[in-house]
């Protein structure tokens, strides 16, 4: 999920900077839904790794 944050991110970056005013925004703003849905799946992770009290593996 996180590589597609990154590439929505890098079409509004180009389309930004090719003068897709449209296509950049909804491309920044698709990155950035899924960037926070990744950041709450990670948090949710961490905390139920937390609450099992499983460590991580070394």
């Amino acid at each position: 999920m996180l590589y597609w944050s990154v590439v929505c991110l890098i079409i509004a970056v180009i389309a930004g900077v090719l003068g897709f005013g449209g296509i950049a925004g909804a491309a920044a703003e698709f990155a950035k839904i899924l960037f926070f849905i990744f950041l709450v799946l990670l948090v949710i992770s961490v905390v139920l790794n937390v609450v099992r009290g499983r460590g991580p593996k070394v």
